[in-house]
């Protein structure tokens, strides 16, 4: 029987005829496939003495259970038998009362699928080998044997958008792909340059995107906030006609779930993967100042939407559905399009492929580092004799975060940036940090044999030998390397997200093998090694006036020219690598993996203080790089790096410090600045942009501006009839006027400038001007003539 190759894009286990079946759907060279796998039996895991107790109570509730003593053992190196069952259904029916009885299961949680891909080392890529029957439109294959795989697809994508009234009536669905591009739209035939297919009402264009689907068969579909407003209008229109959206493979269809407590949306669809634009590009740790289409395709693209304002757009698609279809058909395909483009420039896809590859987790899985770490260390730990706890949601202790210095505020020539390399992932790998190490580290302590175990923090020690961390590292550092050298810049993205969330995943309560002497072991060992590398670069003469993480500021003391501070910075770099390697030899026999590189060399530096304060900031400096051509500006944590201060504070900030940083004057051009705003020249400038982070009803002792704009913006919008546009958090844009602030599309009153000069200008300015001298306030006092 031949051996096949496919990339998994689906997985769904249930129950068929009191039986479990797992679907598994891939895409392959000769087509979709779709795998069923029948029988597969559910597993958890209870103490051996608990065996008689669960016997009983699966008597008690008539459930069919198999318990068999294991050579397993959990942390707590209690000896473990597993349970298993026929259904999936009498599995999750026993855990719970079990749960209710206070005996402890083990890994419950895990989904027969998500075991069943684990336990073979599969992700993503799958080779198999089974009985294959054509179905037309794809192969089906049963009794089929499954094993890891090195295949990289070649995926059909359509981008898709919907266009609707404010009450949710279905106008047209854009679908752009390379197969296919148009707009379904309902109305009578009229000539246009887009493609479009005319239907004559909403039910028909519901039953034409499932025959799209059916006729072109993506394998994924993204779009822009796609699941929680497209797809969750598609349903819910559906359900109104009583129609069920088949747009899975196998004539299935799809289902769609809302989370209680949040609210989010959620779609399974067999055999097509849902992308959504704004959560990959999240994932892929992706930032922009609003998560607009528009924005983020401006910023990314330069190309952006033709209408602007929410309540025009809305306005806008009403008169061209009623009065001018074959614009509104252009303008719904222009958002697939952006869609498409975006994926294309950031290579998402090819990151979410990637990702899926190294860890195991879903294409569409949104964030996952929890589900990866699982993915990957589970079977490691099953094949060393263990069963990894449950997971934790209380009682646990924090661990201390990254290590933070006091600054040293100033106004600096020639400052150097030393960071260490992936400073928690080496810290892992140098000091063999590991949640089976640390079980199997203290089990040393308790045979007295403390010589063989490396020290943590918090009582933590860890083994020399049994551990799986380390390695799983390594490993993807190496590749990361290759990935780098090879300029794929999406593999080398996933890999470093992956590599940098294990400690994330060590410290979080939401992981099963969340320790606080693992996440401390690392952390602390941080501050540890912030400090030592601090001591030995001022034993060099040179002054540390920061340090944040895994980053060392350090001052030169005067001016120096590029070269010169290129080979300080090389020499002091080269030191301290060499000095930690001949401590941890000698102090603990390990070898250090640690590695600080020369960075950045600012010709210009800033270290502000704490607002009205003599105490350095942290988290917040701006530096200038570079000469002539090169040269570049860079503000961390100050406004023009933020998105909730005002274009005018950002534009006056990288101004006046441009001048600053080269020694120019700056007293006329804060006074220009500050008479142009009195005189309402900036009026534009003057917005806030700032994200609503509860429902508007939720704020009730303190209200801030931006929810009172909101609050006023809504009671406008209900006047008017329009659709409430901030009852559900949202991005408000408000201006501070005479009688306290006012959304931008409803201003009424005037400016209040006085409240721009000293909440946006004055802050800015005297950030820097103390360092030169210079006050604010006598800057921007009137002129008094003479009498």
């Amino acid at each position: 029987m031949s051996i096949q190759q496919g990339f998994l894009l689906t997985r769904q286990a249930r129950d068929v005829r009191g039986q479990t079946q797992i679907e598994l759907w891939l895409a392959t060279d000769q087509g979709p496939t779709q795998l069923l796998i029948r029988g597969e039996q559910p597993v958890f895991f209870i103490l051996q003495q608990d065996i008689d107790a669960a016997q009983d109570i699966a008597r008690q509730h008539r459930l069919r259970a198999q318990f068999r003593p294991l050579p397993l053992k959990s942390f707590e190196q209690q000896p473990l038998a597993a349970c298993y069952s026929d259904s999936i259904q009498h599995s999750n029916a026993l855990v719970s009362h079990l749960t209710q009885a206070e005996l402890l299961t083990l890994e419950a949680d895990i989904r027969l699928a998500d075991r069943y891909l684990m336990e073979r080392f599969i992700r993503g890529s799958v080779e198999f080998s089974g009985p294959a029957q054509s179905m037309g439109s794809y192969s089906s294959a049963r009794q089929v044997k499954c094993r890891p795989g090195d295949y990289i697809p070649n995926l059909k994508v359509v981008s898709l958008d919907i266009e609707c009234s404010e009450k949710g009536i279905l106008y047209s669905i854009g679908l752009d792909s390379e197969m296919d591009s148009r707009v379904i739209m309902v109305g009578k035939p009229q000539t246009a340059e887009t493609q479009i297919q005319w239907v004559e009402d909403e039910y028909a264009l519901l039953t034409a995107m499932v025959e799209w689907f059916e006729h072109f068969d993506p394998d994924v579909i993204v779009g822009w906030n796609v699941i929680d407003f497209d797809f969750r209008l598609l349903h819910k229109r559906a359900e109104w006609h009583k129609l069920k959206l088949m747009i899975g493979r196998a004539r299935q269809p799809s289902f769609f779930r809302t989370a209680s407590q949040t609210q989010q949306g959620f779609i399974t669809i067999p055999g097509r993967v849902v992308l959504d634009g704004i959560d990959t590009l999240k994932t892929a740790t992706y930032h922009f100042r609003s998560w607009s289409l528009e924005s983020v395709s401006q910023e990314l693209l330069g190309a952006g939407k033709a209408i602007h304002n929410v309540h025009d757009r809305m306005d806008e698609i009403n008169r061209m559905y009623r009065e001018d279809k074959p614009s509104l058909a252009k303008y719904n395909l222009q958002d697939c399009v952006l869609v498409n483009r975006i994926f294309a420039h950031t290579h998402l896809l090819e990151f979410a492929i990637e990702r899926s590859r190294l860890t195991g987790v879903e294409l569409d899985r949104v964030g996952g580092s929890v589900a990866a770490f699982t993915n990957l260390y589970l079977p490691q730990l099953h094949r060393a004799g263990y069963i990894a706890p449950s997971l934790h949601s209380e009682n646990w202790l924090a661990s201390p975060g990254g290590y933070v210095m006091d600054s040293i505020p100033g106004l600096y020539d020639s400052v150097l940036v030393l960071d260490f390399k992936s400073l928690y992932p080496s810290i892992i790998r140098s000091f063999l940090i590991d949640p089976m190490g640390l079980i199997e580290g203290l089990q040393l302590q308790i045979g007295n044999a403390p010589d063989q175990a490396v020290p943590g923090f918090r009582g933590g020690q860890f083994h020399r030998s049994r551990h799986f961390l380390p390695q799983m590292i390594e490993n993807l550092w190496a590749a990361r390397d290759v990935a780098k050298k090879n300029n794929e810049k999406a593999f080398s993205q996933a890999i470093k997200i992956i590599m940098n969330s294990f400690y994330g995943v060590l410290g979080s309560s939401g992981c099963r093998f969340f320790d606080t002497r693992l996440a401390s072991s690392i952390t602390m060992r941080g501050h540890e090694i912030m400090k030592q590398t601090k001591r030995l670069i001022e034993a060099r003469g040179y002054q540390v006036i920061y340090g944040d993480t895994d980053s060392t500021f350090v001052s030169l003391g005067s001016e120096h020219s590029q070269q010169d501070a290129d080979q300080i910075g090389q020499s002091l770099v080269q030191h301290i690598n060499q000095w930690w390697r001949k401590h941890l030899k000698q102090e603990y026999a390990l070898n250090s993996i640690l590695e600080l590189e020369y960075e950045t060399h600012y010709r210009k530096f800033l270290m502000p203080t704490i607002r009205g304060s003599e105490t350095g900031s942290k988290k917040r400096y701006a530096g200038l790089i570079g000469e002539g051509d090169n040269e570049r500006m860079v503000f961390k944590g100050l406004e023009s790096a933020r998105s909730d201060w005002t274009p005018l504070a950002q534009q006056f900030q990288s101004e006046l410090y441009r001048m600053i940083f080269h020694g120019e004057q700056p007293d006329d051009y804060i006074r220009r600045i500050v008479e142009e705003t009195l005189a309402g020249e900036h009026d534009n400038e003057l917005v806030y942009q700032k994200r609503l982070r509860r429902k508007l009803h939720e704020y009730q002792k303190n209200v801030p501006p931006q929810v009172r704009a909101a609050r006023m913006a809504d009671e406008i919008n209900q006047r008017l009839g329009r659709p409430l546009q901030y009852q559900n958090r949202g991005l408000i844009e408000y201006c501070m006027t005479i009688n306290g602030p006012e959304p931008r599309e409803y201003q009424h009153s005037a400016m209040d400038y006085q409240h721009y000069i000293d909440k946006q200008l004055k802050p800015v300015a005297d950030a820097i001007l103390p360092f030169i001298g210079r006050q604010f306030d006598q800057l921007s006092a009137p002129q008094l003539g003479l009498f």
